[in-house]
Formats: structure tokens, C-alpha cells, sequence
């Protein structure tokens, strides 16, 4: 029976830590100000968490072939310059805007198993196991909340999953199964939560368990850096265009010759 996220439980006002700037959740970055000062919209603390995780969900594509494991790229102010990110990244921008407006809020991280991704980024990683997925964890009023805004919702719209919403009520974390009622995500191991992007760790073990990724430093592995993964010069919304649009073709075959789809 696969780990699932611990249950939303009350919790004791968060540590300093969770309101300070860090060196990737940089909350006192001048354009994660503005970007926040800009999307938090609301009367209260739940409505514009609510407002900034829609901003940060759908404002940024959401694009796995690009993850860039320097610390650049790590930064959450590096996602409002490249105007993408995947779900690390995405996840302390979240964190940095929250911060920013004086809302306590950290990094949560888990290992999942994928059962939707593209054909390339399987071949990349050899695996469905996805380790470091992360997410934001945000204090609202006496509990510490989870929310995911990795997928924006045109990318959720072409998979056929189910956009995740988060309300300021309650965990907003990925759903098992899509629209089809197909396995989609399984939790398998809760990593716990951080006050900052532990980079020297997420390297040191993508290095290991994915030996093709083409964006981890050389001193990650403590050797030379690896060769340029096969997605570096590709398009991830492409690919899911183009691999959805061929299973969608395969279906409505099936259906005109009577087979099961």
C-alpha cells in the first residue's frame, strides 16, 4: 500500500525561518516582490495564498525537460525570469511569494511514482519514480497546508488530469487517478518539509538515480558533469501534444472498429 501525505493536523506558530529569505526561496528578491504584491488578491490570508497559487500554477508552464539543477536555476526568482519551472522551482516561488507578504511557508518534498509522462522524459529517467517532488507548505491561520501548483492547467487540459485547486481550506496534493479513472500518481515515500531547497541533496541523488539528467553540476556526482540529456534541445508541450493527440487518434480507431479502448 503506497505512502499517502500525512493528514492536515493543527500545528504551533511557525519559526522564524519560514518568514526569512533563503537562498532559493529568495522572498526578498525584488521581482518575487512585485510578482506577489501583483497576484495576491483577497480580503484575507486564505484568499490570496489562493490567488498567488493560481498565479504561480498557470502563470509558469510547467516543463520537466529544462529543470536546471545549478543554483540559478533553483532560485524561485529564476522562474519569473525564464517564465517557466517544474515542480521544485514552482513550489518555492510559491513559498517566496507567500513569504514576501509575511506569510510563514516552506518546502515539502516526497517520492512519487508518475504513471503519465512523456516518452522522452521516461527514456531519460529510466525509471517512473520521480524522487524530490516538491510542494509548497503554507500557514494559514493554525495549520501548515499543502499546496502543489506544478501543472498549469492547459498541460493539465492535454493529459486529461485533474487541475489542482487549493482554497486555503484544505491539502491541495495530486490526485491518484486522471479524468479516465487511469493511475496517475502514487506517494511512496514523505521526505518532510524544509525552510530552503536542500540542492546539495536532490543533486547528490538525482546524480545517482538518474544518471542521464543533463543539469546536474559536476561536483554533484564528484566527477565529470554528464553528458547533455536527450530532452535539452526538446519541447515538452510538443511532446504532449504530439503523444496525446496519437492516443486520442488510437481510441477513436478502436472505437470506429468496435475494439476496447
Amino acid at each position: 500500500m503506497p505512502a499517502q501525505p500525512p493528514t492536515i493536523a493543527a500545528a504551533a506558530a511557525p519559526a522564524d525561518p519560514t518568514l526569512a529569505p533563503a537562498a532559493f526561496v529568495d522572498s526578498d528578491h525584488p521581482a518575487v516582490r512585485a510578482f506577489a504584491a501583483a497576484h495576491a488578491k483577497g480580503a484575507d490570508t486564505r484568499e490570496r495564498v489562493a490567488s498567488l497559487f493560481l498565479a504561480v500554477r498557470d502563470g509558469f508552464r510547467y516543463d520537466p525537460y529544462r529543470a536546471d539543477l545549478t543554483p540559478h536555476g533553483m532560485r524561485a526568482s529564476t522562474v519569473l525570469e525564464v517564465g517557466h519551472g517544474w515542480c521544485v522551482t514552482k513550489a518555492a516561488l510559491l513559498a517566496a511569494a507567500c513569504r514576501s507578504l509575511g506569510i510563514p511557508a516552506r518546502l515539502g518534498f516526497a517520492d512519487v511514482r508518475n504513471h503519465l509522462a512523456t516518452e522522452r522524459l521516461r527514456q531519460l529517467m529510466q525509471t517512473d519514480l520521480f524522487i524530490w517532488h516538491g510542494y509548497t507548505d503554507i500557514f494559514i491561520g493554525s495549520r501548515w497546508l499543502k499546496a502543489t501548483p506544478a501543472f498549469n492547467i492547459e498541460l493539465c487540459e492535454r493529459f486529461g488530469l485533474l487541475p489542482l485547486e487549493f482554497d486555503g481550506t484544505a491539502d491541495s496534493i495530486y490526485h491518484p487517478y486522471d479524468r479516465a479513472g487511469q493511475r496517475h500518481m502514487e506517494y511512496v515515500h514523505q521526505r518532510g518539509t524544509f525552510d530552503d531547497v536542500p540542492l546539495a541533496r536532490i543533486q547528490a541523488d538525482f546524480a545517482a538515480l538518474y544518471p542521464g539528467w543533463g543539469h546536474v553540476p559536476a561536483d554533484a556526482a564528484g566527477g565529470a558533469k554528464p553528458a547533455a540529456a536527450p530532452a535539452d534541445a526538446a519541447d515538452f508541450d510538443a511532446d504532449v501534444r504530439a503523444e496525446t493527440a496519437a492516443a486520442a487518434a488510437t481510441a477513436a480507431a478502436a472505437r470506429r472498429s468496435g475494439r476496447p479502448t
